[in-house]
């Protein structure tokens, strides 16, 4: 994995939905803004990104050209990540996919899976978190 980081204090904030969306499109596995204070107290945002290291380049030229920066800071970081699995769970209205995250041979936790929890709320016309309740009491 590979972290990119930039301090924008001349992108206009209409902008960095776009970039974001370009950035997760090409293959980021993470983009988040930050609001920080940049030199002569000017008010600014790091964009930060998490990415496989076989994507620098792609990732470099959509923030060289989709936003104002001049350059890019870049660094390895290792990341641990738990056992994933998934499995289905039945709920009156649908099935939900629930991720399970395992360590060490032992099930941590369980989640639904947020697109699916949505689109049962939004066809059934229910409560989003009637759907999650629905699962959780599964789950449990």
């Amino acid at each position: 994995m590979v972290k990119m980081e930039v301090n924008l204090d001349d992108t206009p904030g209409e902008w960095l939905g776009y970039v974001m969306d370009k950035l997760f499109e090409a293959g980021a596995n993470d983009v988040y803004y930050t609001p920080i204070y940049m030199k002569k107290n000017r008010p600014a945002v790091q964009l930060q990104l998490l990415c496989d290291a076989n994507l620098l380049e792609a990732m470099k030229k959509i923030l060289l050209e989709e936003t104002t920066t001049f350059g890019v800071r870049y660094y390895p970081l290792s990341v641990f990540r738990m056992e994933r699995e998934s499995r289905q769970v039945e709920t009156e209205w649908g099935t939900v996919r629930v991720k399970q995250g395992w360590y060490n041979g032992q099930l941590l936790k369980e989640a639904p899976e947020y697109e699916d929890c949505r689109s049962i709320a939004e066809t059934n016309q229910i409560p989003l978190k009637a759907v999650y309740e629905a699962v959780w009491k599964q789950l449990n």
